[in-house]
């Protein structure tokens, strides 16, 4: 065994160690939820695909074929976080990090979490393929056409770049509920929540999908896989930055050339529900063990190995809270989300 494979192993057998010892201590005592042997989830849409992928791999198991779970709701992010601060679902799929709000609202409702990120998303801005004009657009630009001093008043193309055509232009959008919305403002205004509300919007992102693939003359935003599974149908715009124009990735997001619309994807477990239910518990530790092929077969970015043996080890070192502070981080790359978590672990005395 090599020196990198040994300390895989070493860490991987620390934590199985850490997490014997942990999950033998004293349950935090029952959650009172109306279905105390279901497993509900909500939040992204994004990240919805990936969990359900994750349900069906583990009720394929010995383990999960007797769990249940209600079908994931695909409410977009801040629906999700909706639900999970006020103790209505075990598992929040988050295409963002929790913010101020509801953070607050979690602690008001006594609602302990973990937080797991899971892999990387790159939100994709597309168009119809009989576009024959653009192929690449900048920030600047984007936030030209999204900012909301542009509702009702950036209305065709040829006001993003003259020379492109006097044509009008049809945008599409994530609803203001969605993850993608909160980054994609965030990230292209430098404003949560300075957008253009003229668009068509859905949290559904087959409904934006659909929207561009039917429109000749459109333009939306998504999440990276959407994209990938209708690619036939639409066309991805290189954003244009400091390295050049770059068209999103699995391959720019890991080498950190795809900014700013590269972004984490998080589970949020509820760390009582955790603690009370053993099918929760081994349906998070499923997922975790299991990220990289999940995430790679669902069309998204998934952490290396290593960085996946960090998140376990906050679960099972029972580190809870939010990295993040309650702030959106735009630009994230994969090792400041790495670091984001290493720097989490250190305070609760963890060394890899």
């Amino acid at each position: 065994m090599g020196r990198l494979g040994w300390r895989k192993f070493t860490v991987r057998l620390g934590i199985l160690g850490m997490g014997w010892m942990l999950w033998a201590l004293p349950s935090p005592g029952p959650w009172a939820t109306p279905a105390d042997d279901t497993i509900a989830i909500s939040g992204s849409s994004t990240v919805g695909p990936i969990t359900a992928m994750a349900i069906k791999g583990f009720q394929a198991t010995a383990q999960g074929k007797a769990v249940r779970f209600n079908p994931v709701v695909e409410n977009g992010t801040t629906a999700g976080f909706r639900e999970f601060c006020s103790g209505k679902t075990a598992i929040s799929n988050a295409s963002r990090p929790i913010n101020n709000n509801e953070l607050a609202a979690c602690k008001a409702a006594g609602v302990s979490f973990y937080e797991l990120p899971i892999g990387f998303d790159a939100i994709t801005v597309v168009v119809h393929p009989s576009n024959t004009w653009a192929r690449e657009i900048t920030v600047a630009e984007l936030r030209k056409l999204w900012s909301r001093t542009a509702q009702n008043r950036v209305m065709r193309w040829n006001q993003v770049r003259s020379s492109w055509p006097n044509q009008p232009i049809k945008l599409f959008s994530p609803g203001r509920d969605s993850g993608t919305f909160d980054y994609f403002t965030k990230a292209i205004t430098g404003e949560q929540g300075n957008s253009r509300l003229d668009t068509i919007s859905s949290e559904n992102d087959n409904v934006l999908v659909r929207g561009v693939a039917n429109s000749n003359l459109g333009m939306g935003y998504f999440g990276f896989a959407y994209y990938k599974g209708s690619a036939n149908k639409l066309r991805p715009l290189a954003i244009t930055g400091p390295k050049g124009k770059v068209l999103p990735s699995v391959k720019t997001v890991q080498n950190e050339t795809y900014q700013p619309l590269s972004r984490p994807m998080f589970l949020y477990v509820n760390a009582r529900q955790m603690g009370a239910k053993a099918p929760l518990r081994k349906f998070v530790e499923y997922v975790l063990r299991h990220a990289p092929g999940i995430v790679e077969k669902e069309g998204s970015i998934p952490l290396s190995e290593m960085q996946y043996l960090l998140v376990e080890s906050k679960l099972f070192r029972q580190v809870q809270g939010s990295a993040f502070a309650g702030d959106l981080p735009v630009g994230l790359t994969l090792g400041e989300l790495l670091n984001r978590s290493i720097d989490q672990t250190k305070r609760s005395q963890f060394r890899l």
